[in-house]
């Protein structure tokens, strides 16, 4: 399952930075599931990293939210407890928060958040993306 959540993640910051070229740096990887060793995961909560977190952070505030917060997961995934905590948190703060299970729901849930009259193009992205994935497959 994660394998297939990590390749719809990819798909959908590929599109983004495709579609949205000047929010490319402002979209963000929370990588909390990298596996560690016992001190590497020690220094890492000691710095701040936390279950739970959302795996694709935008830091671009629209429509009364700060920021939206993205949790990519398959079509029979499931949110575990620390995500729903950490959901209604970020919720809480004024924040979007999004679980994606789709590139066609990313794709719709980033351009009804930032519009398309922000310097979106989406046809030249999905045919950039179109071409990456062949490359890849």
């Amino acid at each position: 399952m994660r394998h297939n959540e990590s390749k719809l993640q990819q798909s959908c910051v590929r599109y983004f930075r495709l579609a949205f070229p000047k929010y490319a740096h402002l979209l963000f990887a929370v990588p909390n599931g990298v596996a560690t060793t016992a001190t590497q995961g020690r220094i890492l909560k000691a710095e701040g990293m936390m279950a739970g977190v959302a795996d694709l952070i935008l830091l671009v505030p629209r429509k009364g939210y700060g920021a939206m917060c993205l949790e990519m997961k398959t079509a029979k995934g499931i949110q575990c407890e620390t995500q729903k905590i950490w959901q209604v948190e970020c919720e809480r703060a004024g924040n979007r928060y999004v679980v994606v299970r789709s590139f066609d729901q990313f794709r719709e849930v980033v351009v009804d958040y930032l519009g398309e009259d922000d310097g979106l193009d989406v046809q030249s992205a999905r045919n950039q993306l179109s071409e990456l994935l062949n490359k890849t497959v």
